[in-house]
């Protein structure tokens, strides 16, 4: 399955239409503290970020979006709620895309005031509705389910479309995980523009982690999905982090080294667990696309990982290092650290 979505530029960094899934992540910090905001995106940008979003809260954090991006990469997206002028204003001092909800900006008089200033500037925007803010009429009709949320979103999307706007970008989300699931599935039947998935309020580190892997792991699965943020109430450098591991394991990132390893069992007879942190840790900053496999005794090693470019399984006295399955080289225990890590060398180079 592959869902096929609209194409949205959002300063150069393109989202749908079969484009790759573009990272995203959101400061903690203050806009209006450039010299912070701006340090924290930089952070953001070598751990892998591709489109970063900061809170638009007054007039100052809006001014402050023209000074920061003239010292960063990535496209800048401002979240802007409540408030039509500082949207306006954002827009004006060089925001990128736009984050509204059309139905907390205003009147009909604000929502064209932002609508005409998107259209003038070329810029797009995004919608949406989570949990939090589906409106009453809409949790009267259907209840608190996929439903309410995706017309909530779609509403808000109409509300944009009869006044011109067609760069949008759509987002459902939920903090419970199958319902945001169900949320994106209903969405991908209804509408064609690029959907922007994750978990909101996902919590912190360890359980964030793994609603967004549960949640956005299915939806990339089924090809749904055009740019991701997974929420985590920590460092938003762990939010890319998380982000990357999960396109990774989707299978949307080849160009990484993949270390796989076994768990071990009572065949173990070295460190061969020791070994695979090594290895992981070492190849990490790597660009490559390999396989690479530490594996705990030589029964299934090889055969289990017959499709890796480099291997290493064990005994008590002896290691065996093989290639696509093929054994290569019998080393002694304790030299087999060193030459295992000789041989991943000259497939880095």
């Amino acid at each position: 399955m592959s869902v096929t979505t609209k194409k949205v530029n959002i300063g150069g960094t393109v989202i749908g239409g079969g484009e790759s899934v573009k990272i995203q992540s959101m400061c903690t910090a203050r806009t209006a503290d450039t010299d912070r905001t701006v340090a924290q995106i930089k952070s953001l940008e070598n751990a892998g970020c591709e489109i970063v979003r900061v809170s638009i809260l007054n007039e100052a954090d809006a001014i402050a979006v023209r000074a920061i991006k003239d010292k960063i990469k990535i496209p800048l997206v401002a979240d802007v709620h409540f408030s039509a002028g500082l949207a306006v204003a954002a827009i004006e001092n060089g925001a990128d895309k736009i984050r509204i909800n059309p139905g907390n900006i205003g009147g009909d008089d604000k929502i064209s005031l932002v609508a005409d200033c998107l259209k003038a500037h070329k810029i797009p925007v995004r919608v949406g509705a989570n949990t939090g803010s589906v409106e009453k009429h809409f949790l009267e009709k259907y209840g608190k389910n996929e439903r309410s949320l995706v017309e909530s979103a779609l509403s808000n999307v109409a509300v944009l479309e009869k006044r011109g706007i067609s760069d949008i970008v759509i987002s459902v989300k939920a903090s419970d995980v199958a319902l945001t699931v169900k949320a994106y599935r209903l969405l991908s039947e209804k509408c064609g523009y690029p959907m922007h998935i994750g978990v909101t309020e996902a919590g912190t580190e360890k359980a964030a982690t793994v609603k967004s892997a549960v949640a956005l792991g299915a939806l990339l699965l089924d090809g749904i999905g055009d740019t991701m943020r997974v929420s985590i109430t920590d460092d938003p450098v762990k939010e890319v982090v998380a982000a990357r591991a999960i396109l990774r394991a989707a299978g949307l990132d080849k160009n990484f080294v993949n270390v796989i390893s076994c768990p071990t069992c009572g065949r173990c007879g070295w460190n061969s667990m020791g070994l695979a942190k090594k290895v992981a840790d070492y190849v990490e900053p790597f660009n490559k696309s390999l396989k690479i496999a530490v594996m705990g005794c030589v029964v299934n090693g090889p055969g289990e990982a017959k499709d890796c470019d480099l291997g290493i399984a064990g005994a008590s006295d002896y290691c065996v290092i093989f290639k696509n399955g093929v054994i290569i080289k019998k080393v002694a225990s304790a030299e087999a650290e060193e030459e295992f890590f000789r041989q991943i060398n000259l497939l880095l180079k």
